[in-house]
């Protein structure tokens, strides 16, 4: 069966202290009143690492803890205190409620971020910073999945350094898939220029975990073009409500239906928590825009 759950930076939550943030608790409320039962953890500090804290509250509203993302500088060396101390408070945190998606994202870099969308365009790394890069994923993957029993997926995203489709494949050629899934986020994806539904059929055995997200093409035309920094272009609305952009939502249904997909994809609408949206109306068009087309718990399997 496939489940739905919603994320903390469809409310704009970015950053644990960012003062913008709107309170836990409302997140959590708004996330159930937009009709859905599962809900990730967000940066790290944004909800109380206290299980005591935290789990009166999930069962106040109905919620799940479904994952949590570490989204930090993977490729600097000399952030990787920081990286690896949220890596572990992250783990942590989804241990003690049972959660199952530790999701690892190489956060942005000034070196990759006006190439957002460019792939022929983009700096690679050398051999040495490369294997640097990975061993830090590859080690923190071994941790999440036999120190905690997660299961840890690598997403690629707009602005690092793990976010053109033949980047990731060379990360799942180079880690141990017994340790490395893919959480899949199909508007980043497009973001990159590539075809997420191509991708997923391709690696549907190794994709544990979906991130569902959708590119307005118009927006992501300009932003490519101006070369516009990645939270500039949320605040211009370059992820759209799910069914208005360019990803074909039905047909990545049809994938995961077609390869038996058992668990939880997660609606994630970035958006600037300063905007002129309503994060609990968008999180409402996309839980019946899901419905439309067929995700809806046990329905989710119906041709």
């Amino acid at each position: 069966m496939i489940e739905i759950g919603n994320a903390p930076c469809s409310w704009g939550v970015e950053f644990a202290d960012d003062p913008r943030n709107p309170e836990w608790r409302k997140v959590l409320r708004e996330n159930a009143d937009a009709g859905y039962s599962g809900i990730e953890l967000g940066p790290i500090g944004f909800m109380p690492e206290d299980p005591e804290i935290l789990r009166p509250a999930l069962d106040e509203f109905g919620q799940k803890l479904v994952g949590g993302v570490v989204f930090r500088p993977f490729h600097d060396p000399d952030k990787w205190d920081d990286v690896l101390d949220a890596s572990v408070r992250t783990c942590k945190a989804l241990a003690a409620h049972g959660a199952q998606h530790l999701v690892l994202i190489d956060s942005i870099s000034a070196r990759r971020a006006p190439t957002a969308g460019r792939a022929d365009e983009a700096e690679q790394m050398d051999k040495a910073e490369w294997t640097a890069f990975r061993d830090k994923i590859a080690m923190v993957a071994k941790m999440g999945t036999l120190e905690y029993g997660l299961t840890v997926g690598i997403h690629a995203h707009a602005g690092g350094f793990m976010d053109f489709e033949p980047e990731l494949e060379r990360l799942l050629d180079e880690v141990d898939e017994n340790i490395l899934k893919i959480c899949f986020d199909t508007g980043h994806h497009s973001y990159a220029g590539f075809d997420p539904v191509a991708f997923m059929k391709r690696h549907i055995g190794r994709i544990s975990y979906m991130h569902f997200k959708d590119i307005d093409p118009d927006v992501k035309a300009r932003t490519v073009a101006n070369r516009t920094d990645f939270y500039k272009a949320c605040g211009q609305g370059i992820f759209c409500n799910l069914g208005d952009g360019d990803v074909d939502f039905p047909a990545v249904r049809q994938v995961l239906l077609d390869a038996g997909f058992d668990g939880w994809c997660t609606v994630e609408q970035d958006c600037d928590p300063n905007g002129n949206t309503s994060p609990v109306e968008d999180a409402k068009l996309n839980r019946a825009y899901l419905k439309s087309i067929g995700f809806e718990g046990s329905e989710s399997w119906q041709n």
